[in-house]
């Protein structure tokens, strides 16, 4: 006997109208329920949770017809047990369901998994309450001499497609041979923008993002060792460039007190 039947009729019974929501057509229609109040149920269900992927990931549904879409959000209902019952956290859902569950479909982009990743980058962002105690910063200060102060609502990501580039009429089918090195973050108005880095910028951010104990110069220097560059003040007049420019747009706080 399986452990549903253990339970009682009322829970057995709310297991049976909630497994026929999100699957009508492949779970058994509860007893003592009208098929028409069913149906309805089922569809109002479903088109709460496509309403809220189509408004988190507009990009990507552009790409689809109708009912290939449609098809990938019922197989995601279907299937995949979120951990959260806020609306907000559901396309964070969906991206674990894409990365862990999902099977490909001929239909399906190659970058999918990447795209849906970065338009779900800016709704996370927008909704982030993250914030850096103001008193544990200077946002005068010298950044190459003391440590900077990444935002904690500036991330640097990197994707094997440039995804921000992607609309329907630019779907690549392959990977570029470079990565796109991207920081979004949400800015002093509070708008979502992101900048394409090169990769010696990128990892300069990178750097940045997780340091806590170097000075810009030092982190500079290290880059430039990397590079083995002949003249590493050539590198750390590049940086403190971006320095500059990140901390115009907001995405550096200043240095660490």
């Amino acid at each position: 006997m399986s452990a549903t039947h253990e339970l009682p009729l009322f829970q057995q019974q709310q297991y049976a109208f909630a497994a026929h929501i999100r699957d009508p057509e492949g779970s058994q229609h509860p007893v003592d329920v009208d098929e028409r109040r069913m149906a309805i149920y089922s569809e109002l269900f479903f088109n709460n949770i496509e309403g809220v992927l189509s408004s988190a990931f507009p990009v990507l549904r552009s790409l689809y017809e109708e009912g290939a879409w449609r098809s990938l959000v019922r197989r995601f209902f279907s299937t995949h047990h979120a951990r959260t019952p806020y609306f907000t956290e559901l396309p964070r859902e969906f991206i674990d369901y894409l990365e862990k569950s999902h099977s490909p479909e001929p239909h399906d982009p190659t970058f999918l998994l990447e795209l849906a990743h970065y338009e779900w980058v800016e709704l996370a962002l927008s909704i982030a309450e993250d914030e850096t105690e103001p008193s544990t910063f200077d946002p005068r200060g010298d950044l190459l001499d003391g440590i900077p102060v990444l935002s904690p609502l500036a991330w640097p990501l990197s994707y094997r497609y440039p995804v921000h580039r992607i609309e329907p009429d630019y779907c690549p089918e392959e990977a570029p041979a470079e990565l796109t090195h991207l920081l979004v973050y949400r800015g002093r108005n509070d708008e979502i923008a992101f900048l394409e880095l090169n990769q010696v910028t990128a990892r300069v951010v990178q750097l940045v993002a997780d340091n806590r104990e170097c000075s810009g110069s030092a982190l500079l220097m290290q880059v430039a060792d990397e590079l083995n560059h002949p003249n590493p003040q050539t590198v750390i007049r590049g940086g403190e460039a971006i320095f500059a420019e990140l901390q115009e747009a907001g995405a550096l706080l200043g240095t660490r007190i």
